[in-house]
């Protein structure tokens, strides 16, 4: 086949179009780019600035270089001193993300959510109700009753944004989780158990000993007595150098838990509640009742409710005075009634009897919940009546 030069003059022109186009645009661009840049940096400045009213120019820190909260994605140091710090965090759902300005202070100078799945709207107003608040102050921010989920999660990671700005800031501070905190401590306290612990669920009563850890490994005990941990050999005796009263204390508690109780026949025990699954009988006649409570997983909403009974444990004195109270799982919404599972919820019936079991504080938007939990201990309660009756 051969080529007609009208061809190779019409190729010939065709590319030198082609290259004065890629000049023209090459120029266009050098001319634009900066402009867009600018523009891009303009409008990345004031989304900022809406957080952070009144701040001068930002610049992105380098994460790499800092430990912090694992919501924080982004952080800018702001001119003055301030900081806006974005965070990815799971509220009713996942996804949330939230940009939060934090001021040379220490102060929350504004909050916002920048993309979200949530469905009850409330993260696009909370962030403002947390202005002003500090690092000392947050924590006493109230949630929103029916979006706890997602207003509990938008405080969250503002806090977390208040760490983050102290950190950058050269300072420091605990980042830790509560939990985080318990197992550092117990493996600072006892390092033989290896960092495997199992809680024990105390059944005496004790004005020192809140909590009491058995490590898997049988090297011994853990008993937090407030915020002192006191470390107890696999013979539960205190190391030397424990404080003494409290070493008594945790001693007595772990010696007390050393000794089997009795398992309770509840088939011989007439008119007491089917609701309870097991029951024990300590040496010292403290009875140990584990009970499913009836909450919104079993009479809510056909189409919401887990089908899930909430276990309820609980150690009651023959006089009938509760020691210890403990959710032991349980299927309510998360979010609402889910908090019968916080210490903040089931320790308030430590100390109650019949009398009084009922003047604890409801769970907030968990009617069903809370009732059904009430009704379990009731019943809890009334059955060691029945249980001690019968030899």
């Amino acid at each position: 086949m051969t080529i007609e030069k009208d061809q190779i003059k019409s190729v010939g022109v065709l590319f030198a179009i082609c290259a004065v186009i890629a000049v023209l645009m090459a120029l266009v661009n050098s001319f634009t780019a900066p402009i867009i840049k600018e523009n891009e940096a303009a409008a990345a400045n004031k989304a900022l600035l809406e957080v952070l009213p009144g701040g001068g120019t930002f610049e992105e820190v380098d994460l790499s270089a800092y430990t912090l909260p694992a919501t924080v994605t982004a952080a800018y140091r702001e001119s003055n001193g301030g900081y806006v710090i974005q965070l990815t965090t799971t509220g009713f759902s996942s996804g949330l993300v939230i940009m939060c300005g934090v001021d040379a202070s220490g102060t929350v100078t504004g909050a916002l959510s920048l993309a979200s799945s949530e469905t009850l709207g409330e993260e696009k107003t909370y962030g403002g109700t947390l202005v002003g608040l500090t690092g000392a102050t947050i924590d006493g921010a109230d949630t929103v009753s029916g979006a706890t989920k997602t207003t509990g999660a938008f405080k969250a990671a503002v806090k977390d944004a208040l760490n983050a700005a102290i950190i950058l800031g050269g300072g420091s501070v605990d980042i830790r989780s509560a939990e985080e905190i318990l197992m550092d401590s117990l493996n600072e306290a006892l390092p033989e158990a290896e960092g495997a612990f199992t809680s024990l669920f105390l059944t005496v009563a004790s004005d020192t000993v809140d909590a009491l850890y058995q490590a898997d490994n049988g090297a011994g005990y853990v008993a937090v007595c407030g915020e002192t941990y006191v470390a107890l050999d696999g013979n539960g005796k205190a190391a030397a150098g424990a404080d003494a009263a409290l070493a008594a204390d945790a001693e007595a508690a772990a010696a007390a838990m050393a000794i089997p109780s009795e398992a309770l026949d509840l088939n011989k025990y007439e008119g007491i509640s089917t609701s309870i699954t097991e029951a024990y009988v300590t040496v010292d006649g403290v009875y140990d009742i584990t009970i499913k409570a009836a909450g919104y997983g079993i009479n809510g909403d056909e189409y919401t409710a887990s089908g899930e009974y909430i276990y309820v444990r609980l150690a009651i004195t023959a006089e009938g005075e509760i020691l210890r109270c403990v959710t032991v799982s349980q299927g309510e919404t998360d979010g609402i009634g889910s908090a019968c599972a916080e210490p903040a919820f089931y320790t308030q019936f430590n100390g109650r009897t019949v009398a009084d079991y009922e003047g604890i504080d409801a769970i907030s938007g968990a009617t069903y919940t809370t009732s059904g939990y009430l009704a379990a201990v009731g019943k809890a309660l009334a059955a060691v009546d029945i249980m001690k009756g019968v030899e």
